[in-house]
């Protein structure tokens, strides 16, 4: 069998577009090479075009869709990109030494930034850091972060041992007072039980874009501080609205003479105007408190909660307006008013939750100079608010016992930013919010179409009103 001759390998001259016997290139096969190719060209330049305009028009038109198709995959790029330089200067690598040991020669370790998943206007994502490292170096490099990613804020919450969860806002949702969100008014009946879905009020939007709720499930009780024209009145009116459309007994202290909350008066079952009227109402809660308490005993339940619908009273909310007039006295006849009033709300925030009796403490500060019965107070108040405050310490009050690192934030939020709060979240410590625009005139139509189911509470039946 003959063998096969290997195929001559071509010259240069016998290579395409080459002209023989010569040495340039064949420019008549260039061009009609380079033809071939411009319908492709022209092709991907078309997507390429279409691409970025429908990115535009989304932006525009739909962020929320733009987002998920064009801006998280960029956000994750960048992340991608940078993560190592961000943690070389952030100080967020470890260093351990490799084997042998005779080598002596150390290795960088990075954290490990996994689980990036899309959200609504940003992102979450996880971080497991290495032996020796702590949260607190994370949390404090969130600034770096958002810089880095070129975002708007990056929250860091630690979310178990080892790991820390990152919260990423692509922009500032909080820039426009939210308009009247959609809130249940719904209109209960006068015989209808309540239940714990009651005691949770929409109020505004969260910087992560949920809804802000006060829920008194979560926390019990809560502490609202905030300058005059902060916005603090309006929020606490959005709450009302729409717990007054429910089987709630509302209760209001105002020691102003009741410019505050003499609106409501309608829809309360007792309004308290001066100390003296406070600490009377204060104690006549407590005597509530206490028979609550031997009901929940006598049928063998921990809270009114597990209680038949039958034998279940009424979640009473307790709206103090201007907590300062409680605590600051001139006289020795007020001084004895307000160590009444003071150890009464203190023992309704210590027995109140599984009661069904919750405060809503409101004031423009909060300080030492208050006394330590504030302090003790204080410790009973789960859910916090702070809007714009006018000092420090009414910031650290609100917030420093318990976030920190909030403390700071609340003093960046300005004047002309109505309604802008650092708020508790059950799930990510503490983060900014803002309220709902609640006109006044939504406030009394509130009040008037809901003054029938006003609870009687035979306790506070010589109480003024």
């Amino acid at each position: 069998m003959p063998l096969l001759k290997p195929s001559p390998t071509p010259t240069i001259s016998e290579l395409p577009g080459i002209v023989p016997g010569s040495s340039g290139l064949d420019l008549n096969y260039l061009t009609e090479a380079g033809q071939r190719l411009v319908p492709y060209a022209i092709g991907a330049g078309s997507l390429l075009v279409a691409w970025a305009v429908a990115g535009a028009i989304l932006a525009r038109k739909a962020p929320h869709t733009w987002w998920s198709l064009y801006g998280f995959w960029f956000l994750r790029l960048r992340m991608t990109r940078s993560w190592q330089r961000l943690c070389l200067n952030a100080g967020l690598s470890t260093a351990h030494r490799s084997a042998p040991a005779a080598n002596f020669r150390y290795v960088i370790a990075l954290p490990r930034l996994t689980r990036v998943r899309p959200r609504r206007n940003g992102a979450t994502a996880m971080i497991y850091f290495g032996a020796g490292q702590k949260p607190t170096a994370f949390i404090e490099a969130a600034d770096a972060m958002a810089h880095a990613w070129r975002v708007h804020a990056v929250r860091v919450v630690a979310s178990g041992r080892g790991r820390v969860k990152l919260t990423i806002l692509n922009d500032d949702p909080l820039t426009s007072i939210p308009d009247n969100i959609n809130i249940s008014l719904r209109r209960a009946g006068a015989s209808e039980a309540p239940t714990v879905d009651d005691l949770a009020a929409t109020i505004g939007t969260r910087e992560d874009g949920e809804r802000w709720a006060i829920n008194l499930l979560s926390f019990p009780h809560w502490l609202i501080t905030g300058a005059t024209q902060s916005g603090k009145s309006t929020l606490i009116n959005a709450a009302v609205a729409q717990w007054a459309t429910r089987p709630i007994a509302l209760v209001g202290i105002d020691c102003k003479g009741g410019m505050e909350l003499g609106p409501h008066t309608p829809r309360l079952s007792a309004l308290a105007t001066d100390r003296h009227q406070a600490a009377d109402l204060l104690q006549r809660l407590v005597r509530e408190a206490v028979d609550r308490m031997n009901l929940c005993r006598d049928h063998r339940q921990r809270n009114i909660w597990q209680l038949p619908h039958d034998l279940r009273p009424v979640p009473i909310i307790v709206i103090v307006d201007e907590l300062a007039e409680l605590y600051l006295v001139a006289s020795r006849d007020e001084k004895e008013a307000a160590q009444k009033a003071t150890t009464n709300l203190l023992r309704l925030a210590q027995l109140g939750a599984a009661l069904g009796i919750h405060l809503v403490l409101a004031g423009q500060r909060v300080g030492s100079d208050f006394g330590t019965g504030v302090t003790a107070l204080r410790a009973q108040l789960g859910g916090r608010i702070c809007l714009a405050v006018n000092d420090k310490e009414t910031a650290v009050m609100t917030l420093g016992d318990l976030y920190p690192d909030a403390v700071e934030a609340a003093q960046l939020i300005s004047s002309a930013e109505k309604g802008v709060a650092i708020t508790t979240a059950a799930s990510q410590g503490w983060i900014r919010a803002r309220s709902m625009n609640f006109p006044p005139d939504a406030l009394d139509g509130a009040i008037e179409a809901t003054a029938h189911l006003t609870p009687h509470l035979p306790v506070l039946d010589s109480a003024l009103l």
